[in-house]
C-alpha cells in the first residue's frame, strides 16, 4: 500500500496496539505529528521532553508492554536522555521516536541538529537512525520486539524530516527476525534441577526479589513458590509490592535503607535465591562477606548480571516467569519453622517520634495515608528522603503497586510516572509522593494532568531542603551544609490553586486527617503539602 513514510510510522504504532503517545512537537517531527492527528491515537502533550519519557515509563510499568514517547530534534531529543537513562537503569520498555534534520544536513551542525543516537548510546538497548524510508516497517517491528523482550529497555528511533516525507510501499512485518538477538527464555533443565536441590537442602533459605520479577510478569509464580516451599522473602527497593505487607512470609526491604529483619535475614541465611535482582550497592554493601557464608542461586534473563556484583554458585539464565514455572513443577512443601520463628523475632514494630510543633512525622503520615487507601493503590515515590520514607512506611495491600526510579535515582520522576500509570489504568488510585526539591523538577506536569483530566494525587514533603543531600552532609562532612537550602520556593498551595487543583497543607495531626480524607475520597486531582522538620532523617 502506497503512503507517506510519516503515515507509515503511525500505522506501525497502530499495528503494535499503541493507544497513547507522550510527546512534545517541533519542526523536525512535524510530518509525523500531522499524520498522527487523524489516527485515533491519543497524544498527551507534556511540558518538558524528559517527562514524555517518564510518563511512557509509568505506562509501561503498568501494562508490562512498551510505551511510546515522541520529541523533536536537537534540544528536544537531548532533553529526553535523562528519561532514556532512567528507563535503561530499571529495565523499562519504552520506544523513543525523535525527529532529526534532513539526511543531507546530518553532520553539518545545522539548526537544532544533535547526534542523539550517539549521545544516547550508553543508555539504550538499541538505536536506529533511519535513512531509507523503506526500512520503517522493519525498524519499528524490531524496536518494539527488542524493547519488550529479553531484559526490557529503551529503544531509540531517530527519524530525519525528509525520510518522514518520502513515499513508500507499506507492509508491516508479522514478526521480527534478528539473527544476532536471541534472548534465552527457558532455564537449562539441569540447572533448574540443581537449584531446586539446593532449595530443598537449605535449612535457612531466603528468596530476594528484584524489579526483574515485574519485568517478567512473574509475581504470581514467585509468590506461589514461596508459599509452596514455605520460604521467606525479602525484596530490593525495585521488588517492593510483589508481596503484600500482610503476607507472613514477607520480611521487608533489604539494603542501606532497609528494615532490620531483611538485613539480618541476608546475613543469617544459608541459601540466598536471587530472582530478577542485580545486587546493587544500595542492596548489599559487602558482597564478598556474603559469598563466604552463603550459597547463592540467581535467576536473571541477562547473563551479564550473573556474577557481576556477587559470586553465584548456581546461575540460571532465563525469563523469570518461565524459570519459576519450571521450578514449581518440582516444588514440594517444606518445613522451616525454626528459621521463620527467628525471622519473626527480628521484626521491629514501627514507632514514630513526636513531631516538632508545626510539622508532622513523614513516615507516620505515609503509614496512616496508606491504610486509608484501597489495597490496589499505585504509589510512585520520587528520589531522596521521601523515597525512603515511602518505601519503608507505605503499607502495601494485596494487589498494590510501588514504583520509583531505583537504578538511576532520577529526581522529578514521580509526578510524570504517576500520570503515565493513571492513564494506563484510570480506575486504579494513583498517588505520587515527592519532596519540595523533586517537585520543582517536574511541577510543570501539573498542567499535563489538568489538561488531560488525569486524576492523580500528589503529596509534597516540604522541609525547604534538599533533604537527602543535607543529611549526607550532616553525617559525612562535619555538618557543613551547602547548596541544599530551597529558599525562594513557591507556595505550593497557591501553585495548586493557579492550576485549579484542590489542595491543603498539613502541619499537625488534625490537618493530617483532613488531608488524608481529601486524598482518599476526592475524585479529582489533588495536592497535599506536608510540612516536615528540616532535621528529619531517613533512619
Amino acid at each position: 500500500m502506497k503512503m507517506k513514510a510519516c503515515q507509515a510510522m503511525v500505522e506501525c504504532l497502530k499495528a503494535e496496539n499503541i493507544k497513547v503517545v507522550f510527546g512534545y512537537p517541533g519542526a523536525a517531527i512535524c510530518p509525523f505529528y500531522d499524520a498522527l492527528m487523524d489516527s485515533g491515537i491519543k497524544h498527551v502533550l507534556v511540558r518538558h521532553e524528559a517527562n514524555a519519557g517518564h510518563e511512557a515509563s509509568g505506562m509501561a510499568r503498568m501494562t508490562g508492554k512498551p510505551a511510546v514517547c515522541v520529541v523533536t530534534s536537537g534540544p528536544g531529543a537531548v532533553n529526553l536522555i535523562t528519561a532514556i537513562a532512567t528507563a535503561y537503569a530499571d529495565s523499562i520498555p519504552i520506544v523513543c521516536i525523535t525527529g532529526q534534520v534532513n539526511t543531507d544536513q546530518i553532520g553539518s551542525d545545522v539548526f537544532q541538529e544533535a547526534d542523539i543516537t550517539g549521545a544516547a548510546e550508553p543508555f539504550v538497548k538499541h538505536s536506529y537512525l533511519v535513512k531509507d524510508p523503506n526500512d520503517i516497517p522493519r525498524v519499528f517491528k524490531e524496536a518494539f520486539y527488542i524493547a519488550g523482550s529479553g531484559r526490557p529497555g529503551p529503544v531509540l528511533i531517530d527519524m530525519p524530516m525528509d525520510v518522514q516525507k518520502a513515499e513508500i510501499d507499506f507492509e508491516y512485518p508479522k514478526k521480527a527476525d534478528i539473527r544476532s538477538y536471541k534472548p534465552t527464555l527457558k532455564g537449562n533443565a539441569f540447572q533448574v534441577k540443581r537449584v531446586m536441590a539446593e532449595l530443598e537442602k537449605a535449612k535457612k533459605p531466603l528468596i530476594c526479589i528484584g524489579g526483574g520479577v515485574f519485568a517478567a510478569n512473574a509475581q504470581d509464580e514467585v509468590v506461589k513458590l514461596s508459599h509452596t516451599m514455605n520460604i521467606p522473602v525479602i525484596t530490593t527497593m525495585m521488588g517492593i509490592s510483589v508481596f503484600s505487607d500482610d503476607d507472613p512470609l514477607f520480611f521487608g526491604m533489604l539494603g542501606s535503607h532497609g528494615v532490620p529483619a531483611a538485613n539480618r535475614a541476608v546475613n543469617e541465611c544459608d541459601v540466598l535465591f536471587l530472582v530478577g535482582a542485580r545486587v546493587g550497592d544500595r542492596a548489599v554493601r559487602t558482597p564478598l562477606a556474603l559469598e563466604q557464608t552463603t550459597k547463592i542461586l540467581h535467576i536473571d534473563i541477562d547473563p551479564a548480571e550473573l556474577g557481576k556484583n556477587i559470586r553465584v554458585d548456581f546461575p540460571l539464565v532465563g525469563d523469570a516467569k518461565n524459570v519459576l514455572t519450571q521450578l514449581l513443577e518440582r516444588a514440594k512443601p517444606m518445613q522451616h519453622d525454626e528459621w521463620l520463628a527467628q525471622l519473626e523475632s527480628w521484626r521491629v514494630e514501627r514507632k514514630f517520634a513526636t513531631a516538632k510543633k508545626g510539622t508532622v512525622v513523614p513516615r507516620q503520615f505515609i503509614d496512616k495515608l496508606s491504610r486509608r487507601l484501597p489495597d490496589n493503590t499505585v504509589v510512585v515515590a520520587d528520589v531522596g528522603q521521601n523515597q525512603i520514607w515511602t518505601a519503608t512506611s507505605f503499607h502495601i495491600g494485596e494487589g498494590g503497586r510501588f514504583m520509583t526510579s531505583g537504578g538511576m535515582g532520577t529526581m522529578g520522576y514521580s509526578l510524570p510516572a504517576a500520570i503515565g500509570a493513571k492513564i494506563a489504568d484510570p480506575k486504579r488510585p494513583v498517588i505520587a509522593i515527592c519532596g519540595d526539591g523533586s517537585l520543582q523538577m517536574c511541577m510543570m506536569e501539573l498542567a499535563t494532568a489538568v489538561q488531560n483530566d488525569v486524576r492523580v494525587k500528589l503529596v509534597v514533603m516540604t522541609n525547604k531542603r534538599l533533604g537527602m543531600v543535607r543529611e549526607l552532609q550532616t553525617k559525612g562532612y562535619n555538618g557543613r551544609e551547602t547548596a541544599v537550602f530551597l529558599d525562594g520556593s513557591p507556595d505550593f498551595i497557591k501553585l495548586a490553586e493557579a492550576y485549579g487543583i484542590r489542595s491543603c497543607r498539613v502541619t499537625d495531626d488534625r490537618s493530617a486527617d483532613e488531608a488524608i480524607s481529601l486524598l482518599a475520597e476526592y475524585d479529582g486531582i489533588a495536592l497535599v503539602e506536608v510540612i516536615v522538620d528540616e532535621n528529619e532523617a531517613t533512619l
